[in-house]
This record gives C-alpha cells, sequence and structure tokens, in this order.
C-alpha cells in the first residue's frame, strides 16, 4: 500500500523540452518514477484526466494527484523531496533571482528560439537578431547568475540545479539547430561563457543519457519548420 501511495508517474513525450525537464529534475534527486510516452495527436484518457485544462505535457503524479506545468512541477519536486542536490537555494533572494533567470529561458529565450528554428527568409533574419539579444544578456549576466556557486566547477563537482535544468533544455539541443537552420546558433567567440556552460552540462552523465537522440531531434525540427507549426511554453 505505502508504494501505491508513493507512486510517483510522470506523462511525457520524449522530444519535449519540457518533460525533459521534469525528467532531469527526478533523475537529479533520484526520485523513481514510472514514465508514461504521451502521443499528442492521439492523447491518452490520463492526460485528459489529469490535466483538463491545457491537456498537455507534462504532467506529474504523485499520491494519486497531478502537478501540471514544467516549472511549477520542477519546484514541486525540490520542495517535496528535501534530499541534495536541492534545485533552488534555501535563501529567498537567491531563490528570486533563480526563479527570474528561469523565467527568462522560459518565457523569453526558448519562443524566440523555436520562432527562429521554423521561420525563413527576411522574418528568420529578424529572429537571428532577436535571439542574439537574448544570447547577450544571458551572456553579460551569467556570472551574476552563479555568483556564489562558482560558475561551471560546480557542474563539474555534479552540483546542478533549475537553471542548469533550463539551459540544458532550452540549449541543449543546439546542434541539431544549427542543422536544420544552416547557421550558428551559440557562437564560441561570441557566447564564450554561454557555450562553456551548455557544453559543461551536456558532459554531465545524467544529463547524457536524458537528451534525445539528434537525428531524431533533427527530424522532428524540420517537420515543425515545414509545417511552421509553434509550440507554445507549458
Amino acid at each position: 500500500m505505502e508504494e501505491e501511495i508513493n507512486k510517483v508517474t510522470l506523462h511525457g513525450m520524449w522530444a519535449s523540452t519540457y518533460s525533459k525537464r521534469v525528467e532531469l529534475a527526478l533523475s537529479i534527486k533520484g526520485v523513481p518514477f514510472e514514465y508514461v510516452e504521451e502521443d499528442l495527436i492521439n492523447k491518452s484518457p490520463s492526460l485528459l484526466q489529469y490535466n483538463p485544462v491545457h491537456k498537455k505535457v507534462p504532467v506529474l503524479v504523485h499520491n494519486g494527484k497531478s502537478i501540471c506545468e514544467s516549472m511549477v512541477i520542477v519546484e514541486y519536486i525540490d520542495e517535496t523531496w528535501k534530499n541534495e542536490p536541492r534545485l533552488l537555494p534555501d535563501d529567498p533572494y537567491k531563490r528570486a533571482r533563480v526563479r527570474f533567470w528561469a523565467d527568462f529561458f522560459h518565457q523569453k529565450v526558448l519562443p524566440c528560439l523555436l520562432n527562429l528554428v521554423i521561420s525563413e527568409g527576411d522574418r528568420q533574419n529578424k529572429c537571428v537578431g532577436e535571439f542574439q539579444k537574448k544570447l547577450k544578456i544571458l551572456e553579460d549576466n551569467i556570472d551574476e547568475m552563479f555568483v556564489d556557486d562558482q560558475g561551471a566547477s560546480r557542474i563539474k563537482e555534479g552540483r546542478v540545479g533549475m537553471l542548469d535544468i533550463i539551459a540544458l533544455t532550452v540549449l541543449g539541443a543546439y546542434k541539431a539547430q544549427e542543422e536544420v537552420i544552416g547557421f550558428k546558433i551559440i557562437d564560441q567567440n561570441k557566447n564564450p561563457k554561454v557555450f562553456s556552460w551548455v557544453n559543461a552540462l551536456l558532459e554531465q552523465p545524467k544529463f547524457k543519457e536524458l537528451v534525445p537522440p539528434h537525428d531524431k531531434v533533427v527530424s522532428l525540427l524540420l517537420y515543425l519548420k515545414q509545417n511552421n507549426i509553434k509550440l507554445a511554453p507549458n
């Protein structure tokens, strides 16, 4: 009975940036969970039951209760399983700072990147300029984000948190994105700190095993581009 009460189930989709955030959070915290792959064209009755408002993944079901929206779920995981590593700092100001930058990735960087991938011609040129502005903001503020955590050195020690999860799921597929659009997204010379951060994360064992296969990501992005499909934040 106890096992059933504490059961954790994640309804997700293999290529979903938002689902991967939750998978990474659970993996980092060492939380055992059952994974249910959803077909977003033919959504399961369970998904519609657990997320009747948005009808999207990810949905985390814990103790028979559902939690929706990726950012909300990641915080729920950190608050429910209080073991190390903590995904957010205990200090209220530092937590607020992490939330601010996580939201910047979620609301500003990711939509801009998705628009860039599916756009063409003049529209794509405009998207490139907008995306480069967002990257410059990250580049200029990355030291401030991790001023108390010794930057990349903490990643090498396996001490990763919410911002790392968000950064990886937004920018971690940059090589597949570059292949689809035909030019560099993260330039090592123009954005050295962001480039180093993302690639340090990609070398983390827990992250490596959860990154979707390159070729499958390329195929999906080409499909989105050819059909001009925009993905809304979740």
